[in-house]
């Protein structure tokens, strides 16, 4: 459909084209002091799923974009005055780009990502102070049923307990009759994330949870029940098995600060010892 579009809009848009011009010259949407557009770069940059109209519209709106940019280019530069210092930001950002990716690509090759276990704990009781609760964290469990749901009293007994056998009738319950079902007895979850399912009122709901571990509350449609086995507060210690996907990602960036930090002192030395560097400031 997009192909059938674009070419419907092409016929449109250069429809006085004649048949005696070259195949590379019918491929030039547009022309602005020897800059050329081409239909190519203009199917790269249309949107999927445009109609007809849209796509003529931005497809007009595409032209007029680039050719004001190519004349006001070409009118600045008649104006810069010193073209010597942009050429120079230019090559200086060109040179950050190519040593940004020769970087990446190195540490890609050559630091290991696996970091085992024991080195992520270490660094964890090492820096505990780096990982700090930075938005309320709670587990438990969450079931929203509807107003009609049969056996809503059975519910109210099993999501306060956390017993095997109430989790286990709640489970079985909910494939049935739950809307929505999150048990977190086993790991930290955002209260925000909990807070998104519920019509939970008041200015600071993440307080009413904490001093309310057992929650229900009705809305037209639905019930909601939450129950709320342990609470942490923003600023309270990140527990390590919440916090140690970051401690992770911390120690592998630490390993490519390390890697780039001994490759360029071993190229600086062996340029040195090559003679590759003179300045009597280095001896």
């Amino acid at each position: 459909m997009r192909t059938i579009v674009f070419l419907l809009l092409f016929s449109l848009i250069y429809a006085s084209c004649s048949d005696s011009k070259t195949s590379a010259e019918a491929n030039v949407l547009a022309e602005v002091n020897g800059n050329f557009l081409y239909k190519d770069d203009l199917q790269a940059a249309l949107p999927y799923g445009l109609s007809y109209d849209d796509s003529v519209m931005f497809a007009r709106n595409y032209i007029r974009n680039w050719a004001e940019n190519i004349l006001l280019y070409d009118v600045a530069k008649e104006n810069i005055k010193d073209n010597l210092k942009v050429d120079e930001l230019v090559e200086n950002y060109r040179r950050s780009l190519i040593v940004h990716s020769y970087q990446q690509e190195l540490v890609n090759q050559r630091v290991s990502t696996n970091i085992s276990e024991d080195e992520i704990a270490a660094y964890y009781e090492d820096n505990k102070e780096a990982f700090v609760v930075k938005t309320p964290l709670i587990k438990g469990l969450f079931i929203k049923v509807p107003v009609n749901a049969p056996r809503l009293n059975d519910v109210r007994d099993w999501y306060r307990t956390e017993t095997y056998d109430a989790v286990e009738n709640l489970e079985k319950y909910s494939l049935l009759n739950a809307v929505s079902y999150d048990y977190f007895y086993d790991k930290w979850t955002l209260v925000s994330d909990i807070l998104a399912k519920m019509p939970l009122k008041g200015n600071k709901p993440e307080e009413y949870i904490n001093k309310n571990r057992h929650i229900e509350l009705q809305d037209t449609e639905f019930y909601y029940f939450l129950n709320v086995t342990e609470y942490l507060n923003e600023g309270d210690q990140e527990p390590y098995d919440f916090a140690r996907l970051e401690a992770k990602d911390m120690l592998i960036n630490i390993k490519k600060i390390d890697f780039m930090r001994n490759q360029k002192t071993d190229m600086f030395n062996e340029a040195i010892r090559k003679n590759k560097i003179k300045s009597n400031y280095l001896e």
